[in-house]
């Protein structure tokens, strides 16, 4: 049987020894690079051939591999040990607005709920798209 691969990107060491840990924990393999290897890597077509799959969807910059790659929720939290699944939903559908920058509808398709599940969801957990908007306007 295949072992599972997980991609980890993270110029912190000490969030990359935690996935390693947490992934032995769960029999996965992990191949870790720093931002600028990641980037570096996405501009090689053998890198990119090495890590693509089918089910795989990657995106360097506007160059379509397939979709997004969204920050795994969750790992920033050490110093709780169990979160409530509540938590990370939430901390899901955040990663997701600003990764899209506010744009509800792109979030919930890269979450795969419907745009009213999402708009339903935002309204439970009190989340203000409208942040995402305006970091995305004073990065432009």
């Amino acid at each position: 049987m295949a072992r599972s691969l997980f991609i980890f990107v993270s110029d912190d060491y000490t969030e990359v020894q935690k996935v390693r840990q947490w992934a032995s924990q769960n029999g996965l393999s992990v191949n870790a690079y720093n931002h600028s290897q990641w980037n570096e890597g996405l501009q090689d077509q053998g890198f990119r051939s090495q890590i693509h799959t089918e089910d795989t969807n990657l995106q360097a910059g506007t160059q379509n591999m397939g979709g997004k790659v969204l920050a795994f929720p969750g790992m920033n939290q050490a110093d709780k040990k169990v979160q409530t699944i509540n938590d990370v939903e939430k901390t899901a559908i955040e990663n997701a607005i600003m990764e899209y920058r506010g744009n509800l509808t792109e979030a919930a398709k890269a979450l795969g709920i419907g745009r009213a599940t999402l708009y339903r969801k935002v309204k439970q957990y009190q989340i203000d798209p409208a942040v995402a908007r305006r970091k995305a306007n004073r990065a432009a």
